[in-house]
């Protein structure tokens, strides 16, 4: 199948924010193309921790993928932790590959149309966009803007940008801000073990934190958030990249546990934009712009964007608002931790959690919604 020439709603990144996009525009009768540099399920670094908030959003969208239930959120150090239960119910760790295989199957039942194109210019008018994109076969292996490649013009009503944290639509529209401060990267790496804890472990070291995530019976993963440099990777002998220097106890652990699959890496993770719209253009989810992977909402608030940006289509102001909304509490508490956590009192963050558990539910709560 080529790509239709002319849509209602172009949703640029195939991923699982952009399929929600496409979904509640089919829903709301829309058109709706997709597209992305890759093909077909996409795997990328991520915490894959559906929190209850986020597997609700998920199940509204008709979409029940398998994983490993996640009861609640401990954070620990060499010496202490802190554990919270989820009031509202539990949540799912879940693998990328599954969440965006199952969100892909029911969005193509919808009658979305999903392609291969790389997005190589837009402009547009007061009644549409034109988006140029790459159709050729190994267009997902350059993001060159001027790249070769047989050019396909199509004509769209809206634009969603879902294309994350180095959006081209972002950067094509001019809505990108350079980001400030040390940047902080992600790799998560799969490990082939029973899950010994239905809780989320964070652990904290004195320049990293760990993410454990059971995401099935026999499977877990760690992603190790960090600055440059601290993000540090010890190659075993399959190739794999642990990353768990900092971590012993863990590192013990998974001593002996295979890797799965490939180490994926992200990042940088601070992203800025200085809106989110442009006249028929909408950036959603990572695109929008993004403040650290640390408190583990990113799939929550990209679902909220979603369903938000299709709601207000005839009326950027309002979606500027609703995007405001949906973050607001991400955006607080993340950057609030995030400068904790950079600061002389790191060291203090599990203690604090520990001798204050009502403070810590209350936030892990507020997360969770």
């Amino acid at each position: 199948m080529s790509v239709p020439a002319r849509t209602e709603v172009l949703v640029v990144g195939g991923g699982p924010i952009g399929l929600a996009a496409a979904l509640h525009a089919r829903r709301a009768g829309r058109e709706v193309v997709v597209v992305d540099r890759r093909a077909g399920v996409i795997d990328k670094a991520c915490g894959e921790g559906l929190l209850p908030g986020a597997l609700a959003a998920v199940l509204d969208l008709g979409v029940d993928p398998p994983g490993h239930r996640l009861a609640g959120i401990s954070y620990r150090d060499a010496t202490r932790h802190a554990d919270h239960s989820f009031a509202a119910g539990p949540g799912r760790g879940v693998r990328r590959t599954a969440l965006h295989g199952a969100l892909r199957e029911r969005a193509l039942a919808e009658g979305v149309v999903i392609e291969q194109a790389t997005v190589r210019g837009l402009s547009q008018d007061a009644r549409g966009v034109d988006v140029a994109l790459d159709t050729s076969h190994g267009a997902a292996h350059h993001d060159d803007q001027d790249a070769g490649g047989p050019r396909t013009l199509v004509r769209a009503s809206w634009v969603l940008g879902c294309d994350g944290l180095h959006s081209t639509v972002r950067r094509l529209t001019g809505l990108g801000v350079p980001a400030r401060g040390r940047a902080r990267f992600g790799l998560r790496t799969h490990y082939r073990t029973a899950p010994w804890s239905d809780l989320v472990e964070v652990h904290w070291a004195p320049h990293a934190e760990a993410y454990v995530t059971p995401v099935a019976p026999n499977v877990v993963g760690i992603a190790v958030l960090a600055r440059r440099g601290d993000a540090t990777a010890a190659r075993g002998d399959d190739g794999a990249s642990a990353g768990l220097d900092a971590f012993p106890e863990l590192a013990d652990r998974l001593r002996d546990a295979p890797v799965v699959g490939r180490v994926r890496g992200a990042g940088p993770l601070r992203q800025r934009a200085r809106r989110r719209t442009a006249g028929r253009v909408r950036l959603v989810g990572d695109a929008s712009g993004y403040v650290d992977a640390l408190t583990g909402e990113g799939v929550r608030v990209g679902l909220a964007q979603a369903d938000a940006a299709v709601r207000h289509l005839d009326d950027a102001a309002a979606y500027e608002r609703a995007w405001s909304r949906a973050t607001r509490d991400y955006r607080v508490l993340t950057t609030g931790l995030l400068a904790w956590a950079g600061s002389p009192a790191r060291g203090a963050i599990v203690p604090a959690a520990s001798a204050a558990p009502w403070l810590y539910g209350a936030v892990v709560e507020r997360l969770a919604r």
